[in-house]
């Protein structure tokens, strides 16, 4: 049990990541420009392959951002998405990379500020009942504080770029109601109370980007059929060899999933 607890803890390390940014190459901007903004679910933890220039960012030429990029050559990318980013971290480390001649920002964020990693802990290592609470408090914070946290942020964007179009990417729901979870599975009751999170966490960013005026683009729907552990996930399950992809987008996730929906609705 203690090496298996050892186990969760890297991979919940490895989700919350370290939010210190990479240096980023500058680009001069020859067209329109596109700044990618946000955590680990934007960067591409758990794609399978990482820029080695981003560090502890890990951010992966097969993210959602470099696969909408790649489809549209006329805008410059300038990628600041970075494992572990709460809302203060993009705020302080990564706004600095809008201006006000950026054409379009994409954002994921949110997970790391409402505790994620440590809800993943508790309900991968403890009983039904303490997931079921640590679930339920996160999911209060999602629906209430989270939401005006969020606006802050968006407003934030807004006034840096203001002619940009801003798109938020939500989360999807986690985990498959059946099929086995790996190393570590987890029981219904807890499958439901993560999932229940998930919903959490998308509709406090939906009412917070009601509140700025932004365009929210619901996963919960894109990923159905394909969460982890089920029989065609496009999210990873519990593998202690690869710690860090663990409940994040695979790069099926990436691709079918985020860059499907980005592409969907906008080119």
């Amino acid at each position: 049990m203690r090496k298996l607890k050892s186990v969760v803890a890297g991979a919940v390390m490895a989700f919350a990541g370290i939010a210190a940014m990479a240096n980023t190459p500058v680009q001069a901007a020859t067209g329109p420009e596109y700044v990618a903004l946000g955590d680990s679910y934007a960067a591409g933890v758990g794609a399978g392959t990482y820029d080695a220039s981003s560090g502890d960012c890990k951010r992966s030429p097969l993210n959602y951002p470099h696969q909408w990029a790649a489809a549209h050559t006329d805008y410059t990318l300038k990628d600041v998405t970075c494992s572990g980013a709460t809302i203060p971290d993009v705020r302080n480390n990564q706004l600095s990379a809008l201006s006000t001649t950026t054409n379009f920002v994409t954002l994921t964020v949110g997970g790391n500020d409402a505790q994620f990693a440590t809800v993943v802990e508790a309900c991968l290592t403890k009983s039904d009942s303490y997931c079921s609470t640590a679930t339920s408090w996160m999911s209060y914070y999602a629906r209430n504080q989270l939401v005006d946290e969020l606006a802050g942020l968006y407003k934030d964007i807004k006034a840096r770029s203001p002619k940009a179009l801003v798109l938020v990417l939500g989360y999807p729901r986690t985990l498959a109601s059946t099929g086995s979870c790996g190393a570590i599975d987890l029981s219904s009751a807890k499958r439901t109370y993560m999932n229940g999170l998930a919903d959490a966490l998308a509709e406090g960013t939906k009412a917070a980007t009601v509140k700025e005026s932004v365009y929210f683009l619901d996963m919960r729907a894109q990923f159905t059929g394909h969460e982890a552990c089920g029989s065609d996930p496009w999210i990873n399950g519990v593998d202690p060899s690869n710690p860090s992809a663990i409940f994040h987008p695979n790069a099926a996730g990436h691709t079918k999933g985020y860059a499907a929906k980005l592409k969907a609705t906008w080119g």
